[in-house]
């Protein structure tokens, strides 16, 4: 497997780790076309959007705290 395959597959990997959503497939075809760095800020981007709904379900978590 070449580099350009293991992003697209993390790519795929990174989708599907949202809970409730049907798993995703990619057809590496469609993401061929682009070079490594478009595939790293696609990565990036889906790392960024987990950590924002980690930090916001960590803030609604935290409203609980103060109600002991």
């Amino acid at each position: 497997m070449d580099r350009k395959d293991k992003l697209i597959n993390d790519i795929q990997n990174l989708l599907n780790t949202y809970e409730g959503i049907h798993k995703t497939s990619i057809n590496p075809d469609l993401l061929k076309f682009m070079d490594e760095e478009s595939l790293l800020s696609i990565i990036d981007s889906l790392l960024d959007q987990k950590e924002a709904s980690k930090e916001s379900d960590m803030e609604w978590l935290e409203k609980f705290k103060t109600y002991k």
